[in-house]
């Protein structure tokens, strides 16, 4: 565990130093949502973003502006998180770990084969790895959605040879960064 407690510090510091940022977003949001898992979803649900992360404000209002079914999550007790739609970013307030969540009043989408998560991360793999906060809620909640279609939005420079993985750990079906798709678990 410290191994990964170390490289959740490296990979944070990486992100934090890479340059051009708001280019690479850009590119991000449009390679994604020119995915057909996008366009065929009935429900996305993604993050709001913070820090160094690549920005998802963009893409929630983009996703909303097609029409899309958007909704983001609220963390709970014990690595429980549940989602909740959203019409806008005006929906999100300072919720668990100061990270802007929905209110818990607003409804929640039910979960199908056609549901696509996006799912944060400090680093991938090419074969859909991850390395996420260490909270564990989204390897929790693909636990209890294995249908769901997972993404990764990463920096090119995060996609890395190998992580010390666990049998447990969220591995995503697809990884998008500013250069390239990348399916993975295929």
């Amino acid at each position: 565990m410290d191994n990964k407690k170390e490289l959740r510090k490296q990979y944070s510091h990486t992100r934090a130093e890479i340059r051009d940022k708001v280019s690479k977003d850009m590119d991000i949001i449009e390679r994604l949502l020119e995915e057909e898992k996008i366009a065929d979803a009935d429900h996305i649900l993604l993050y709001a973003s913070f820090g160094s992360e690549v920005d998802t404000y963009l893409l929630i209002d983009k996703l909303i502006e097609m029409g899309k079914s958007v909704a983001l999550p609220r963390c709970g007790q014990e690595r429980s998180m549940t989602f909740h739609l959203i019409k806008s970013v005006a929906d999100l307030h300072e919720g668990m770990y100061r990270i802007p969540e929905p209110d818990s009043s607003l409804p929640q989408p039910v979960i199908t084969p056609d549901s696509v998560c996006i799912v944060p991360g400090l680093a991938f793999t090419e074969e859909g790895g991850r390395i996420g906060y260490g909270g564990g809620y989204y390897d929790e909640f693909i636990l209890d959605n294995p249908d769901i279609y997972t993404i990764g939005l990463i920096y090119e420079e995060l996609i890395v040879g190998e992580l010390p993985l666990m049998q447990h750990d969220l591995r995503v079906d697809m990884i998008v960064t500013e250069e390239r798709t990348v399916l993975c678990n295929a």
